[in-house]
């Protein structure tokens, strides 16, 4: 890699804003705000509105529109068994 074009990768704690869950990931992302981790050591604290712990999809949550398909929707309209 070329050096000097490439931005700082390093450690950061990611927040869910709606749940409190924490976990550290590398980023290029910087924040002025700090947490101190599990681990004893000081990290940049990113807050986000959607993590693995609050996403419908994670979480079983999720809401399906059309749970039927196009068949099943035909036979319902023209009254097929």
């Amino acid at each position: 890699m070329q050096k000097g074009i490439h931005p700082d990768y390093h450690p950061v704690v990611f927040q869910d804003s709606t749940t409190g869950f924490k976990f550290v990931s590398g980023s290029t992302a910087t924040s002025e705000e700090t947490v101190e981790w599990e681990d004893g050591n000081t990290y940049p604290l990113i807050r986000v509105e959607i993590t693995s712990d609050s996403h419908p999809f994670y979480t079983g949550k999720q809401k399906f529109t059309k749970a039927d398909g196009a068949v099943d929707r035909f036979n319902k309209k023209y009254g097929l068994k």
